[in-house]
């Protein structure tokens, strides 16, 4: 049993030695770096800071400190490296060491001063330059920075009493000389960012946020003040990357979580909105819009937008009449959007109506007689909104004094114009009662039933017989031009096809001919029946 507890003990004691021989070695690697070794990591870093290959100098000080942790030098050069690679969050520990390894360095003092300065810290980097100035009483620099210190202490004092009054302006005015004495201090930008909320201008409040970011180690309150100003903004994809960097220093973060959920849903709702405009599927887009509407009712950037592209969905569905509602209302959300304008021109023109004085002012008099007895005045706004500016030409107008090069609008306007010119002679639509959008059937399921209307023979009176001839006349040249498709492509860019100014040689007599230049009413006592089906 004695044997056992030798033979026990011997086998600890050589674990224990061959430990020990592990650490040796290991402490070796380490910390045993020789003299010249040392000299070559600090030769090395100092060639390649020159040379500006900042990190691979800094691993070669970072080496250096390894091999000698009691050298103030080392821990200097590699807060020099640091400061070079713009981190002077990182410089300041090897600052503070070396000083405390070596407190009469005069230029480590000198440089965490600065540092300590530019990030807002004025008591600790005015203990700096004083102790600069005690050992070395006619140091200009430290003589300058210490006034710098000195100044920026009144300021920042000066900036709260302004903010603590809700004097806005004045707090932004002053925060401007204090950042820039101290521009690694997010206070200060925290605070201007909150004084441009308050005085309305966001995007300014963001140029201030975003640095704000990086001066703290964890800033999840500003990365979710920068992703509510960019979703405020409508700026929902940038709002989804700031919330996603607040949820990365922290996943649980409730408010963040809650703030990403919102803004990740209504980012997939717009962006699968354009993708289905971009297919040509505009009632699924106009549905998918009515939902981005619901998802966020408060801020108007959402809604506007909403009703702006559903405007243009309508548009290009034909759907004028719908159009002209949604797009009137759009434009009194946003009387400057250009967009909005020509979206609407579009709808006036698929209703024919070029020029103020337009059929659908009449309707809307008429209507308005009509349930004024009823005391139904809900119709009266929602048709008024569409009267602002009620033709197509005037709205391509107002848009191109927002925006004089836009070649979209100019086009617009110089179409709409030649439209306009068009119908003051004869519109083919107008005459058959039918829209810009009705096909071949409808062209002559319109022109059948005119055409029996108006036929000459329907009328006793000479005069009546007169006034129906020129009627017919004109049914029977717009179903010529409007069912045949070379015709009715000239006619829809503004030229009229059977106009004789528009013919080569035409001499422009004006008067209204028959097709082929045959009119059955003339000469002789001819009637004809025509059979419909």
């Amino acid at each position: 049993m004695e044997s056992g507890r030798w033979r026990g003990l011997s086998s600890v004691l050589s674990s224990l030695s061959l430990l020990c021989v592990l650490l040796d070695l290991q402490l070796d690697g380490v910390l045993g770096a020789t003299p010249v070794e040392i000299e070559h990591h600090l030769e090395m870093g100092r060639k390649l800071l020159a040379a500006g290959q900042l990190a691979e100098a800094l691993s070669h000080y970072h080496s250096a400190v390894e091999g000698d942790s009691k050298n103030y030098l080392t821990y200097y050069k590699r807060a020099a490296v640091f400061l070079a690679m713009g981190k002077s969050k990182s410089a300041l520990p090897d600052l503070s060491q070396a000083i405390q390894l070596k407190p009469d360095f005069l230029a480590a003092r000198l440089q965490r001063g600065n540092i300590l300065l530019k990030q807002g810290s004025t008591q600790e980097a005015r203990e700096d330059f004083q102790a600069v100035l005690k050992r070395s009483p006619n140091h200009e620099e430290a003589h300058d920075q210490l006034s710098k210190a000195e100044e920026l202490e009144l300021l920042q004092e000066e900036a709260h009493e302004a903010h603590h009054r809700g004097d806005y302006i004045t707090t932004v005015q002053v925060l401007e000389k204090v950042i820039e004495l101290s521009p690694w201090d997010p206070e200060s930008r925290e605070l201007r960012a909150e004084c441009y909320i308050r005085l309305g201008d966001p995007r300014k409040a963001i140029m201030d946020l975003t640095p704000a970011t990086r001066l703290r180690a964890d800033n999840r309150a500003a990365f979710l003040k920068l992703s509510q100003l960019h979703y405020s903004l409508g700026d929902h994809h940038d709002s989804l990357n700031q919330i996603r960097e607040c949820l990365k220093l922290d996943q649980d973060d409730k408010e963040c979580f809650a703030h990403y959920k919102q803004v990740k849903k209504l980012s997939k709702q717009l962006d699968s909105a354009e993708e289905l405009i971009s297919e040509q599927r505009y009632q699924e887009a106009i549905e998918k819009y009515e939902s981005v509407m619901r998802t966020e009712p408060n801020v108007a950037f959402y809604t506007n937008k909403a009703k702006e592209r559903i405007c243009f969905c309508l548009v290009k569905m034909k759907s004028a009449e719908e159009a002209l509602d949604i797009c009137s209302e759009a434009h009194q959300r946003e009387p400057q959007n250009i967009h909005i304008l020509r979206d609407r021109a579009e709808a006036y023109i698929l209703l024919q109506e070029y020029e103020k004085g337009s059929s659908t002012l009449t309707d809307y008099y008429k209507m308005n007689r009509i349930f004024e007895p009823f005391h139904f005045v809900g119709i009266n706004s929602r048709f008024f909104l569409r009267f602002s500016s009620v033709s197509a030409v005037e709205d391509y107008q107002e848009a191109r004094e927002f925006d004089q090069d836009n070649q979209e609008i100019r086009e617009g306007l110089d179409r709409a114009q030649k439209l306009l010119k068009q119908s003051r002679k004869r519109d083919y639509y107008k005459i058959l009662g039918v829209s810009r959008s009705a096909n071949k059937q409808e062209v002559i399921k319109a022109y059948r039933k005119l055409a029996q209307q108006w036929h000459p023979d329907n009328f006793q009176s000479e005069a009546d017989k007169k006034e129906a001839e020129k009627k017919f006349i004109d049914i029977a040249s717009a179903k010529e031009v409007l069912t045949d498709p070379e015709m009715r492509q000239k006619f829809d860019s503004g030229e009229d096809p059977l106009d004789p100014e528009n013919q080569q040689g035409g001499g422009g007599g004006g008067s209204r001919e028959w097709p082929f230049g045959f009119n059955p009413f003339e000469g002789g006592n001819f009637h004809f029946k025509f059979h419909y089906n």
